[in-house]
């Protein structure tokens, strides 16, 4: 089959970074599907895997999370699918990635794609909305429909890919105040479109951006980028007994700044369920069937920003060096081989 790998940590600027590569096709057994890959997407875990996780010698590492397409086989275990159902899902970090013709994938991670939406649409959705939506229900604990009309949520970084799908969920499930901050005028106006109350300007102090707006302080944070940069204002902002919830890799800070407040922090990786195949790893199937049902009811859209073309190394580098600059509005995705 074909893919698309690497041999070594290189910068996005190296020509040799991705590589067009042949390898096996795989077989399925178990729990797992064998998917041939119709579209994927690319994510900044893709991009910090690549610089971080160099290949043991003579290896091919092969990254992507993000795929739709069509199961082709099944293992001898699975009851949630059968060949030809069409499929989206976020694979595991702890396995080859999508960026190849076929792939493994345990089916209690996969939902069925929603069927008004095309194969590189559909891809530009699972990773972040798994990640959107646990963040959302499971970590930061925001009550759906009416139980939650006296919470507000800022979100930091609302135009990025995480942050385009978390948008819609708290404003189309919630009845949560959503405050989205972007800082160019193009992903100010993206924010708005996807349904945010308000928006305003992280480069600007987020506490007096807020008060700008007429709102004091806010029960929860969903800080999606640059965390470390922004948690003095993070911590101004939140009320008391607020609660914190990250996805990026801050470099380091105080802790004990919470404690003042009792502000709570919380973690969101998307691929714990599946590392560690805990008990309720099938909840990330449940939860991608729903959000099929929402897209196809046009309660949810899908958040791609850029078809960039067919799935070779050319192309993803372009993706990679898009990320790498922190600009990127909605999410890039690839098609085809």
């Amino acid at each position: 089959m074909k893919a698309v790998g690497y041999r070594r940590s290189l910068p996005v600027t190296d020509p040799d970074v991705l590589l067009d590569v042949t390898l096996p096709d795989p077989k399925p057994a178990g729990r797992d599907l064998l998917v041939q890959v119709k579209a994927v997407s690319v994510n900044p875990v893709d991009a910090k895997q690549r610089k971080r996780a160099q290949p043991p010698e003579g290896e091919v590492a092969v990254l992507g999370y993000d795929a739709a397409g069509i199961v082709m086989e099944v293992g001898d275990d699975v009851t949630l699918f059968k060949p030809g159902d069409e499929v989206w899902y976020a694979g595991s970090i702890a396995r080859p990635g999508t960026n190849s013709e076929l792939h493994l994938v345990d089916e209690r991670i996969v939902g069925k794609k929603p069927e008004s939406l095309d194969f590189a649409q559909a891809a530009a959705l699972p990773l972040t909305t798994i990640t959107a939506w646990e963040l959302l229900f499971d970590r930061l604990e925001v009550a759906r429909d009416e139980g939650s009309q006296n919470q507000s949520l800022l979100i930091i970084g609302a135009a990025g890919g995480v942050g385009s799908i978390l948008t819609q969920l708290a404003c189309k499930l919630t009845s949560a105040t959503v405050i989205g901050t972007a800082s160019r005028e193009e992903t100010q106006s993206w924010v708005k479109e996807l349904g945010a109350h308000h928006v305003i300007d992280h480069r600007k102090p987020l506490s007096q951006e807020l008060k700008r707006i007429g709102i004091p302080q806010v029960t929860h944070v969903a800080s999606l980028t640059h965390t470390d940069h922004h948690i003095a204002e993070i911590i101004e902002s939140l009320a008391p007994f607020g609660r914190l919830g990250l996805i990026d890799d801050p470099e380091s800070f105080d802790i004990k700044l919470l404690k003042r407040k009792a502000l709570s922090l919380h973690w969101e990786l998307m691929f714990t369920r599946a590392l560690f195949q805990t008990p309720d790893m099938i909840e990330q199937h449940h939860l991608l069937n729903e959000t099929a049902d929402l897209v196809d009811s046009g309660t949810l859209r899908t958040t791609m920003g850029e078809n960039l073309g067919s799935i070779n190394a050319a192309n993803l580098i372009k993706a990679h060096a898009l990320i790498e600059s922190n600009t990127a509005k909605g999410k890039m995705v690839l098609e085809g081989f």
